[in-house]
Order: C-alpha cells, then structure tokens, then sequence
C-alpha cells in the first residue's frame, strides 16, 4: 500500500518531467544587438528583452547565412541555406510544399502557430493556426489574414496587436493537453520607422552618441561601398523615413521631396487615430522648423538626420520590449513558464550609423550577427553567456531536438541544444558560410560570398570579381581591407581554401565566377 501511495504522489510529477517542452520562437525584424541593453547598448534600456537572457543564456556570437527578412524567415522553417531552400532574396515565393521544421513538430504532437511578419509570398503550411500580415504589413491599424483568408483590420498599433493576437491564441485557442510550438513574428522596427504615440513623445528629445564612423569617408573600399544606396544622408527621406511635413521641405531645393514621398507620408499618416494624427505631426513638426532655420547640408545634414533616425528606430523598437513584458507576464500567470524554451532574436541585424549607414544585407558583422538569447528553466543556467558561432540554420534542428524530434538530414545547421545545459560544450564547426544574393532592388548592395572565422572574413563581390579580407581581431569594425596585405597571404590562402570547402560542404554550386 505504501509502494502504491508513493508511486500515485509521484506520478503528477513524473507526467510533468516526461512532458514535453513548449517553445515560443520571438523573432523582431531587423532589431540589432546594439538596441538591446543586455548587450551593453548605450542607446535604448530594454528590460523585458533583458530578463530572457537574465533568466537564461545570451549568445554573443550569433549570425545569419543571408541578412534580409524573407531568406532569414525561409532559413528559420527549413534549416537550410538560400540556395537549398529556395529564398535568396525577398522577391522569391518560399515553396511551401518542402520539409519543414513546423510540419516535423505538426507530425510528432505538437500543435503549432504563427501570429505575425510571414512576408514569404505564399500563406503558411505546417500551422495548425495563422495569422500573418500582408507583405511587410502596416504599424498603425494594421491587417492580418486569418487561415480562412479573410483580411481583417485591427484597430491600434501593430507590436501590440501581434503581441494580443498571440497571447489570446494561448489562452482561448490552443488545445492545453498538447504541447506548442508558437512563432511570434513582429513587423517592427523594419523601415519605415513609425513608433506608437507614447514612444513617439518618450524619445521626441532624446540625444544618442554617434558611432565613430557616422562621417567615415567611404570612397576607396570598392565597388560594393561606391554602389550601394544604404547611406543616411543620401539615401534616407525626410518626408517618408523621419516623418518631416512636405510642407516646411518645399522651399528647400536640395531637401524637396518628389510626389511619391509626399503621397507615402499622407498616406501613413492617415491610419493613424485622428485623436493622436495631430499631436504626433506637432512633434514631427519641430524637425520640420529646424530645417526651415538652418538649411543644412552634408555633414550638418548627416548630424540631425543620425539623431532622427534613431529616435524613430529606438522608439519603434521599445514596443518590442513592452510586447515581450507581456508575453513573460502571461506565461508567469498561466503556469507556462517552467516547461517553455522562449527564444528571442531578429532576422539579422541593422546599421546604426556605422559607415554612414542603415539597413543591413553585408556579411559585415553589423549585419550578418543578430541578437539571441533563450530561456529554459531547470536546463539553462541563468545568467549564462555563450561565444560560440551558431548561425540561424541552427534553429530549427535545435527546436526539434529540444523536442525530442529526430532531426532530418536535407536540415544544414547543427543542434544547439547540447550547449544549451552546458556551455562547456564545442560545436564542431570553425567557420560559417554566408551569400547574399539581391542586388537589383532596395539599397543595391551587391551580390556576395563569404566565410567567417573566430579571427578572420573573407567576402568575395563575384559580380566584379573583388576581395575583401579582415582582421577581426584588430579591425573589428571592418575598415581595412588586407587582401593586398603581403603579411596575410598565407591567411589569404587558407581562407580561400575554406571558403571553398564549404561551398562544397553545403552544395553551393551556382556560378559565382571563380573563386581565385
């Protein structure tokens, strides 16, 4: 009788170690390290963000195969480079048909879920449930497809209605006998920067430091930096990126928009609530006045379009933060906590004025490394840093053998989860492969491909057959190009050679001219 009453109180808690883990996988877009405060950002605090990696493990080395949305998102349901997948660029309709890591976690179980950015082209196959913007999607009232391919519009802002959407299929729409895999998928802070009207006025007078290469002369780097269309000051609008009223720009000849950002502005501005449309264009109006005033140009242009740009981008970003407040909230309030690997990262990661620049699509640390932090309690420590390379074709047979699901042999990356309980733990891999494919679309970067090293980077431009080599360790902003430096040949060489191992490694056979 005392056997059978031992083994009654103990089988409550025997279901619960033999369960299995639920895993909610948040994902921003183009959310860098350097706006996270657990990466020692001087920019932004972001303590819900923080608590992840507080509570669990931060990974300091964390990179992508190919920086841009729609490969990053591909890469992450397949655990495939672009060139097996099948989405090298953001043109591309993923091939929803193929294996992917949801349709694995469908067939062992789980049930699963997407609620947010899809921006593959095709609807979602291998959820149980989906709710997915259209396209890039729209901050203010945005719309969302349901599974039955009705649009609807939703009233507010779109992080905190994604964030809503998420947590109302947790709590009313899931079967809570089963366990999960949930993809919460944000828009923000993806171009074009539109905070919510309390981040708006939370960072309206805020001052951020600027990087040491903000005025950087880029001439004499290539052809790559002499095309590309990535620059704050050129290439950034007044009227559509940093919300200036045409109206105070149209007597300014070198600063007047053209009709298309005059009608991108009107039209953003008419989803906002009429009760916060002008409040909001009062503060955007100050920016406004200070051109009128000052009539700036080049660098004195540069100085007041960095601050702008980073108060939008650091704004719209807060929201994030706040979203996963909420979602941690929730989880602690339902009991989820305990048996839930929650992941946060970005697609890649963003220029913060670096060179010059924003957006992403270099294998350039700044873009190719993205923010990612786990949390699982009773199997990561908290508090843990890891400087392992990992790479986003290791998520999904990371999430699978978190799951207990075997991992499929066409899946590139390698499982993470070993060094997840120990950080003890060798990955064996050395270097990591990277191509990026769109050149003839947003920003012209040209079409490259790379190896990365714990030291060293290689980047070869195969369109106009030019190299690139970097010192990591003494240039670790990536500013001296080595590839004449007879000092490097030999490192020079041994790049070559592994570059060309991994090409063959993981099957990329296009023709990217000769790798020479």
């Amino acid at each position: 009788m005392k056997k059978i009453l031992f083994i009654c109180l103990l089988f409550p808690f025997l279901g619960m170690a033999q369960s299995k883990p639920n895993i909610i996988y948040i994902m921003s877009d183009d959310h860098d390290a350097d706006a996270i405060s657990a990466y020692g950002s001087k920019l932004i605090t972001t303590p819900n963000i923080d608590r992840i990696a507080n509570e669990g493990m931060l990974f300091q080395r964390a990179f992508v195969g190919n920086s841009i949305c729609g490969p990053a998102r591909a890469t992450l349901l397949t655990g495939q480079h672009s060139h097996k997948n099948g989405m090298k660029d953001n043109r591309t309709r993923f091939d929803g048909s193929q294996l992917t890591m949801p349709k694995l976690f469908q067939q062992n179980g789980y049930q699963t879920a997407i609620v947010g950015k899809w921006h593959l082209h095709t609807y979602p196959t291998g959820f149980d449930y989906w709710k997915i913007l259209p396209g890039q999607g729209l901050y203010y009232q945005p719309r969302l497809i349901q599974m039955n391919g009705d649009t609807t519009t939703y009233p507010g802002y779109a992080t905190e209605v994604i964030t809503n959407e998420a947590i109302d299929w947790l709590q009313h729409k899931r079967e809570i006998n089963k366990p999960f895999l949930l993809l919460l998928h944000h828009k923000a802070p993806h171009r074009y920067f539109f905070p919510s009207p309390k981040n708006i006025e939370a960072f309206k007078n805020k001052t951020f430091p600027e990087p040491a290469t903000l005025y950087a002369d880029t001439t004499g780097k290539g052809s790559a930096w002499k095309l590309q269309t990535m620059s704050i000051l050129h290439d950034m609008k007044l009227s559509s990126d940093l919300k200036v009223d045409p109206v105070y720009l149209m007597d300014i000849p070198w600063l007047k928009p053209d009709s298309a950002e005059v009608a991108y502005y009107n039209s953003i501005f008419n989803r906002i609530p009429v009760a916060d449309r002008q409040k909001i264009k009062d503060i955007y109006a100050v920016r406004g006045k200070i051109l009128q005033e000052q009539r700036p140009q080049g660098n004195a242009l540069l100085k007041l379009k960095y601050q702008w740009y980073i108060q939008d981008y650091l704004a719209t970003a807060a929201s994030v933060d706040e979203g996963v407040g909420k979602l941690l909230d929730y989880l602690d309030n339902s009991g989820l906590t305990q048996n839930t690997l929650i992941v946060y990262t970005s697609d890649q990661g963003f220029y913060l004025g670096q060179n010059g620049w924003f957006d992403k699509r270099w294998m350039y640390d700044i873009s190719m490394r993205t923010p990612l932090m786990a949390r699982w309690p009773g199997h990561i420590q908290p508090r843990t840093k890891n400087n392992t390379m990992v790479q986003n074709i290791d998520y999904a047979p990371t999430f699978l053998d978190v799951a207990g699901i075997s991992i499929p042999a066409s899946m590139q990356g390698i499982s993470l989860k070993p060094i997840l309980k120990d950080t003890r733990v060798k990955v064996s891999r050395n270097s990591l492969y990277y191509h990026f494919y769109e050149y003839n679309a947003d920003h012209t970067v040209l079409q490259h491909l790379g190896v990365r090293t714990d030291r060293y980077k290689l980047i070869y431009f195969y369109t106009v057959h030019e190299w690139q080599l970097y010192d990591l360790k003494n240039d670790p902003t990536e500013q001296r190009n080595l590839i004449a430096d007879k000092k490097y040949a030999d490192v020079l060489v041994n790049m070559k050679k592994e570059l060309l191992r991994l090409r063959d490694y993981y099957d990329d056979h296009e023709k990217a001219g000769e790798l020479q």
